[in-house]
């Protein structure tokens, strides 16, 4: 299934870009039809959209020759992280030139002292933690899947940690940001904090490649915790989970994960793990600390937990148990995959205040029932975020439909709430839409800062909103 196509480019422009970057860039430049498949399509349902050619700088300089050179001819430029993204982001909705940034994967600087890191984009966060592993150092922003770091910056991720350590908006110092017209920015400096002028970092970080290429990442850096404790419990029903969680976080408990598993979930947990869980709504939690400092918290949350109709609460400060559990949580998706050998995953996420979560979720569950589709949930509930994975066959127009249906009921229902449309996936082009009933007129600023930095809409146009 591919998405619908939009060339707004002249083809004798875009066979002009190609033959100049040909020229500079040699080998690095592909215009196979299986490497342009590849680049146009991420981890999303939605449909694929080659870019015209592939190019895979090296360098800050490079990048801007490249984004130059297509400024000069208005051809669309894609920057192409690791491709795990979940709403479209990379598809080359209108043509244009995908730039790969794998291969700018080096780690520039390590400060110690002042804890933050330098590096290139297409460093992978878990590439970086076993870089400073060693140092007793580590980056805690933990999406799931092995991303780059400048696709995480750029949209805007965080994941299982975001509950303790924030999300990229909180850990990203400063960038280097190559512009639509080929000119090369600083957004910030190293210093934790600064009071000069328009904070230019946190407009890049969630943009998406709408308002420039990131070209090298400061990152906020922590210590290696003394002790890493991990627990489960489970619960009759949701209510009782999430007011667990509710408690929890009034308590000052300083919880690193809190993640809310469903009993579909759960099941397909089991089948694809080979976990023995107990098929009920579930809580994985994690605590960092001292020794003592671990055990304090998970009695307290064990307490807690009880006191909300909690049982089974078993921790551990196992490495291997420990890695085992979040394991299974990470493999989630493919777990869900296992469920329905024909069916894609359709993964989408809503986030709502933490007061409102329980019933979000509960009337979701009944919108699932009524839509008899399987679309198990997961959720990072500290902050109120979940997902939901719609398993869905794509040759199947009646089924598709349903899932459409029952992903805006619960993307409108979080807007009602409260919430918002995407806590952590994104808009790419997916979420267009919602955007717009989300921020309303606020959009329309949004599209006047694009316009400034991207007037020819070079910039990985047809993402975030329509220009």
């Amino acid at each position: 299934m591919e998405a619908q196509r939009e060339k707004i480019v002249d083809q004798v422009a875009i066979d002009a870009v190609i033959e100049i970057l040909q020229a500079d860039f040699g080998d690095r430049l592909s215009q196979a039809q299986a490497v342009r498949e590849r680049f146009g399509k991420d981890e999303s349902f939605h449909g694929s959209a080659p870019p015209d050619a592939v190019v895979t700088p090296h360098t800050t300089e490079e990048v801007s020759q490249i984004v130059k050179t297509c400024s000069d001819y208005q051809v669309p430029v894609i920057p192409f992280g690791t491709g795990t993204a979940l709403e479209g982001h990379v598809a080359a909705l209108h043509g244009g030139i995908s730039i790969n940034m794998q291969e700018m994967n080096q780690i520039l600087e390590v400060h110690d002292e002042d804890l933050d890191v330098v590096v290139q984009p297409g460093v992978t966060r878990k590439q970086l933690n076993r870089h400073l592993h060693d140092r007793g150092l580590f980056f805690p922003i933990d999406p799931g899947a092995d991303a780059s770091i400048g696709g995480m910056a750029a949209c805007r991720a965080s994941g299982t940690n975001a509950v303790r350590y924030g999300t990229m908006r909180e850990n990203v110092l400063a960038l280097t940001v190559v512009l639509a017209d080929g000119r090369v920015i600083k957004t910030s400096r190293r210093a934790r904090k600064s009071a000069a002028g328009y904070d230019l970092t946190r407009l890049f970080v969630g943009s998406e490649g709408t308002l420039g290429v990131i070209t090298e990442v400061t990152l906020r850096l922590y210590g290696i915790p003394e002790a890493i404790a991990s627990a489960v419990c489970t619960f009759t029903d949701l209510d009782s989970a999430v007011s667990t969680v509710i408690t929890t976080i009034q308590y000052g408990v300083p919880v690193a994960r809190i993640e809310l598993i469903d009993e579909v979930q759960i099941d397909a947990i089991n089948k694809y793990s080979k976990t023995d869980l107990a098929i009920a709504p579930t809580l994985f939690l994690e605590f960092h600390g001292t020794d003592m400092g671990v055990e304090e918290q998970s009695k307290i949350v064990q307490g807690i937990a009880a006191e909300s109709g909690g049982s089974n609460f078993e921790w551990t400060t196992n490495t291997e148990e420990r890695n085992r559990l979040w394991q299974a949580r990470h493999d989630a998706a493919y777990a869900c995959k296992a469920l329905v050998p024909n069916g894609e995953i359709w993964a989408t996420d809503v986030c709502v205040p933490i007061s409102q979560l329980a019933e979000c979720i509960r009337e979701t569950q009944a919108d699932i029932r009524e839509s008899k589709l399987i679309a198990p949930i997961v959720g990072h509930v500290g902050d109120g975020n979940f997902h939901l994975v719609l398993l869905v066959d794509k040759d199947n127009a009646e089924e598709v439909q349903r899932a459409h249906a029952l992903h805006e009921r619960m993307v409108m229902r979080a807007l009602a709430m409260g919430g918002t449309c995407t806590g952590e996936h994104g808009i790419g082009y997916g979420k267009l839409d919602f955007l717009i009933a989300e921020h309303g007129e606020a959009v329309n600023v949004m599209r006047s800062i694009k316009q400034a930095l991207d007037p020819n809409n070079i910039m990985n146009p047809g993402k975030v909103l329509r220009v």
